[in-house]
């Protein structure tokens, strides 16, 4: 391996995407990671792109897997058009860092963990929330005692539907729960895993799904589809540290609030809130109260400022799962989230679905 970690980007995109809006441009400012190729099915697309970041392109995303200039691969497409990729990075040896989700369900994440440990290859997982300095600072609060013993939590994320019923052309699986890619599986998961991290795992639950808006309107056609993803998500159980949490992830309004944790303790509260409703791109900020009216912003200390520290939340939350991954990849040990921790929120995703669809409490 070079001097510097050298990352192939799979689903990249010169004008739009996720792989657009954070991977290429965090990559250009990391120390010791570089961007060295990109690859889309589209050769135009990939030729774009490539342009835009005076890069190698590859027509062929598994070209691009099996390049000797590439040591990371970084797998930035929708999972419906994934098929098998990230097994076909592990098996040729490269690092892996794949988009959430990392499967259709626990028991295929589990077979990626798995295949990526026998390999030898580290990886990490696109749950990038975790990695937001106030996400971070929540969680240290919390493990330090800041409020006494945790009694219970709560979680509530709402996301605006700005076109009413309008959904595009390029989301619109998002409308069929079977293909597991929707509400709960994108927005709900990623807000659940940033209030695991904070507050700890459920150990049982109850939930009900919901769906409000039976009907969409595909944008560009006029193309009337019927929903079955659920756009309501509601749970409630018990957290490993015995305390009581609620999650409750609604889409569907003009109006998202964003997201909203709250953690009593036996000593007071604390708030994380954000900005607006946007899932990634919100800045969250962390209050303490000690009294019922005295709810005081807690100052984000310098030490969570450490990957860049100026850059829109997105760019600099994925910018710090690349870090830690290039730390593993340099020196052994694991990087946070990676395929364990997916594996551990698609059990999480599992058990939800399985309850609602039961209507009974279910064990994680």
């Amino acid at each position: 391996m070079s001097d510097k970690i050298r990352v192939g980007v799979i689903g990249a995109n010169a004008e739009r995407g996720w792989a657009a809006a954070t991977h290429l441009p965090a990559l250009a400012h990391l120390p010791g990671i570089e961007l060295a190729a990109v690859a889309t099915t589209r050769p135009e697309v990939a030729a774009r792109a490539a342009g835009h970041w005076r890069v190698k392109h590859f027509a062929d995303p598994q070209e691009l897997i099996a390049h000797p200039g590439v040591d990371l691969v970084t797998i930035a497409v929708q999972l419906p058009a994934r098929g098998d990729l990230v097994a076909e990075a592990i098996a040729a040896g490269k690092h892996v860092y794949c988009e959430w989700p990392l499967a259709a369900d626990a028991h295929q994440a589990a077979r990626y963990r798995d295949l990526a440990e026998r390999a030898g290859v580290r990886h990490a997982v696109g749950l990038q929330g975790r990695q937001h300095p106030a996400v971070r600072l929540l969680r240290d609060l919390v493990a330090q005692g800041t409020i006494g013993e945790v009694l219970s939590a709560s979680l509530v994320y709402s996301a605006s539907t700005p076109g009413g019923n309008f959904l595009p052309q390029r989301y619109g699986w998002l409308a069929d729960r079977d293909k597991a890619v929707n509400t709960l599986t994108i927005v709900g998961a990623h807000a659940l895993d940033m209030f695991r991290c904070a507050v700890g795992d459920f150990t049982e639950l109850s939930a009900t799904l919901a769906t409000r808006t039976p009907d969409m309107v595909i944008a560009e056609t006029g193309r009337q589809v019927t929903v079955t993803s659920p756009d309501q998500v509601l749970v409630q159980g018990e957290l490993a540290s015995g305390a009581v949490a609620t999650a409750q992830i609604l889409t569907g309004g003009l109006q998202g609030g964003g997201q909203r944790i709250e953690v009593y303790g036996r000593d007071g509260r604390l708030v994380l809130d954000s900005q607006n409703a946007s899932i990634s791109g919100a800045e969250l900020h962390v209050s303490r109260a000690r009294t019922e009216h005295d709810l005081t912003p807690i100052p984000l200390p310098d030490a969570y400022r450490t990957v860049l520290a100026d850059a829109p939340p997105a760019i600099r939350n994925v910018g710090r799962v690349y870090t830690e991954l290039a730390d593993a990849i340099r020196n052994g040990g694991t990087a946070e989230p990676d395929f364990g921790t997916a594996v551990e929120l698609h059990r999480l995703i599992d058990t939800i679905n399985e309850s609602a669809d039961a209507g009974r409490r279910a064990k994680v």
